[in-house]
């Protein structure tokens, strides 16, 4: 039997004028390093396939980096004109010098055009989902699965306390269950949210705005949950274990309906510690 596999590569770059990589690159940190102040990018390219048994690969990692390297990011370049990068601290633009570099990088067309263009150039391996991240926070994708459609991802923080407990279970098995975490007095938790939205690009380029997505985040799950202890202050679980799964469930119900077409409210992921998160829907 046949097993198909996902192998993902990203490649990060500083967004300089000067396209040639440093010598002996140090690819961890970023080729081309940042030598000024410029946008630090990265460009992650999801490949699926099934391992050669002559090399046990997918693709040679070799191969991706040359691709994007060599198509991606001189596109990216081009369509963000960063003639004035780098920079120094002396050089620094005035807000309304030169607004259109961040807003180029945002555009959802650039990564359609750059999803197709890739989409046949790693054979044998298929692109399934490539995604330019524009700071730790936000996110733009495309995924085979719809390829003029693109995925726009914000994180966000909130900070709440809990009580594991589910009056079904008797004391004892609620403790074998949630462990400490069924303290009657509750413990707390810094919440990170990411809210991905999807659909197609504007006349304007964008999916939704951003400034607009911050604030019905804000209004409808932020103001609700931020520094609240979920059980004794948030109606929502009142009645319900606001456990991570449920937490998830509870936000996209918020969210969806403040969503109109042809943008949509795509999933929710929260995570609880970085090591703990749940998505909804799966």
């Amino acid at each position: 039997m046949t097993t198909r596999i996902t192998l993902s590569r990203e490649l990060r770059f500083g967004l300089h004028a000067d396209p040639a990589p440093t010598p002996a690159p140090n690819g961890f940190a970023a080729n081309p390093a940042l030598t000024g102040i410029a946008p630090f990018l990265l460009l992650i390219a999801q490949l699926s396939g099934t391992i050669d048994p002559a090399t046990g690969m997918l693709i040679n990692i070799k191969q991706v980096d040359r691709t994007l390297r060599d198509i991606a990011i001189p596109v990216i370049r081009k369509h963000c004109n960063p003639s004035q990068l780098p920079i120094t601290i002396s050089q620094l633009p005035q807000p309304q010098e030169n607004p259109h570099i961040l807003e180029n990088l945002a555009s959802a067309p650039l990564l359609v055009s750059l999803f197709a263009d890739l989409s046949l150039r790693f054979p044998p391996a298929h692109l399934d989902l490539l995604t330019l991240s524009l700071s730790p926070y936000l996110s733009l994708a495309v995924s085979h699965k719809e390829p003029s459609m693109v995925q726009l991802s914000q994180r966000f923080e909130f900070s709440a306390a809990h009580r594991l407990h589910s009056p079904a279970l008797s004391e004892r098995e609620n403790w074998e269950v949630f462990g400490r975490c069924t303290n009657p007095n509750g413990h707390g938790h810094n919440y990170e949210l990411e809210v991905t939205l999807e659909g197609p690009p504007t006349a304007a380029g964008v999916v939704f705005p951003i400034a607009a997505l911050q604030s019905i985040v804000t209004t409808r799950v932020i103001d609700l949950f931020d520094h609240k202890h979920l059980n004794l202050d948030c109606p929502e679980f009142a009645a319900l274990n606001p456990t991570v799964e449920n937490i998830a469930k509870v936000i996209h119900e918020k969210l969806a309906p403040a969503f109109a077409a042809p943008a949509r409210l795509k999933h929710v992921r929260i995570w609880e510690t970085p090591k703990t998160w749940a998505q909804y829907p799966a």
